[in-house]
């Protein structure tokens, strides 16, 4: 099980990560690789509708994670024909990346039904802190690796078929993590109404304790926030002229912040509360575009992606323990999901938006100013709706989180492992 953590966390370090830059090394525009980044989220999302059906048919979470870690690398084989050829047309990178998301959030809730009847209650939460810790690790070692593949790749004239060799070694990682998976048993079949989804739980949970309220704050703000976001790659490897290495040294420097930050975040929360830590975690990310304009200086960015991804650990574990800590182990799988899909439909308007900005103006550097004014004005527009939020319950423990992506302007895109129980604060 750890070994998969490891070689999945390595795939999002090789592969995912690098679609958008791929997608411009092919001489496609900002704005495709910013729905390159985007418009597959909500078709996986759509996509992770149908595993409650799937796992019903094979009869086992189990067959249905390893079909799906399985077809989930094959879709790396288009990118690297692409690559190899220098060409590839945009319906297929789309394509290659829908069935990507598609089939790895399809795999989400019935992994982690699956692997809570393994590992035993009384070592769970250290267990799976400790897994996702390795795969952080490995995730910072394949970004690192990739970056400086790529850079040798874009000085001997290589850069396209560098790609190549990123989406064969992603390939070959989720290969391996299938392969683990494989060897993993299912001696107590989990009921497959764990991973249905429920619309009186659903409903219930929007209904009560402001869950939506927050809802309502969280899909506004991320709208606000995607305006921008996926235009990040296209922003730093465009008109601020970074070099691959430099780009991802400041895509990891951000998620390596999250990781640093986490459990001093976590023992702020017990301190003074959920609500408080959101407020100021959400105060912390407003002006982040408006600041990456204010100078070009690698070490001036370099600084604000460390402050960048500690406000983002920050919002990500409030909003974690505001939304998900009060619900029902049966239901959370069921919320999740649908909280998947009204999220990638924010993230896909919010990027509509911020296509029709960019495209509006003329010259790059006067669009993605005005880009970044505007994501700023949105983020703020939505902080009124923090107001009436109750806090919630001051946690003792930090729930486990499982990487689906890393992403220059945020660290990285993070999911609960959704177990009833969590890491123990220091």
């Amino acid at each position: 099980m750890a070994g998969d953590g490891i070689a999945f966390s390595a795939m999002v370090g090789f592969g995912e990560s690098y679609l958008p830059a791929f997608a411009l090394a092919l001489g496609y525009g900002a704005v495709t690789a910013g729905f390159v980044a985007t418009l597959p989220m909500l078709a996986g999302a759509v996509l992770q509708l149908c595993t409650p059906a799937a796992v019903g048919v094979l009869g086992s979470h189990r067959r249905w994670v390893v079909l799906c870690a399985a077809l989930q690398a094959l879709s790396f084989v288009p990118l690297i024909g692409g690559g190899l050829a220098g060409r590839l047309d945009l319906w297929s990178i789309y394509v290659a990346a829908a069935v990507y998301w598609g089939l790895g959030m399809s795999t989400g809730p019935a992994w982690t039904a699956w692997a809570t009847t393994l590992v035993p209650a009384r070592i769970r939460a250290r267990f799976f802190a400790r897994r996702a810790a390795l795969g952080q690790v490995a995730l910072v070692a394949a970004l690192l690796s990739a970056g400086l593949i790529l850079e040798l790749g874009t000085g001997g004239g290589e850069a396209v078929a560098a790609y190549a060799l990123l989406f064969g070694l992603a390939c070959l990682a989720r290969l391996v993590s299938a392969f683990c998976l494989f060897r993993q048993s299912e001696p107590t079949p989990v009921p497959i109404g764990e991973t249905r989804i429920s619309p009186a739980i659903i409903a219930r949970h929007v209904r009560t304790g402001g869950h939506g309220r927050l809802l309502a704050f969280l899909l506004t703000f991320q709208l606000g926030v995607w305006i921008a976001a996926p235009y990040f790659t296209p922003y730093m490897l465009g008109p601020l002229g970074l070099g691959y290495f430099q780009f991802t040294v400041l895509t990891t420097s951000a998620f390596a912040a999250r990781i640093v930050a986490y459990p001093m975040v976590g023992a702020l929360t017990a301190r003074f509360g959920t609500k408080r830590v959101l407020l100021l975690a959400t105060a912390g990310i407003v002006p982040l575009p408006l600041l990456w304009l204010v100078s070009d200086s690698f070490w001036w960015l370099f600084a604000l992606q460390l402050f960048g991804g500690a406000v983002w650990a920050a919002f990500e574990l409030a909003t974690l323990l505001s939304f998900f800590e009060r619900i029902p182990v049966h239901g959370q799988a069921s919320v999740l999901t649908v909280y998947n899909l009204a999220n990638a439909s924010a993230i896909v308007a919010g990027s509509v938006i911020g296509a029709g900005v960019l495209d509006a103006f003329g010259t790059p550097t006067t669009a993605f100013a005005v880009l970044m004014g505007v994501s700023t004005l949105a983020r703020l527009a939505a902080m009124p709706l923090l107001r009436s939020l109750p806090d919630a319950p001051r946690p003792d423990r930090l729930p486990a989180l499982r990487v689906l992506s890393a992403r220059p302007s945020a660290g990285a895109v993070q999911r609960p492992i959704l177990t009833s129980e969590r890491t123990e604060l220091a």
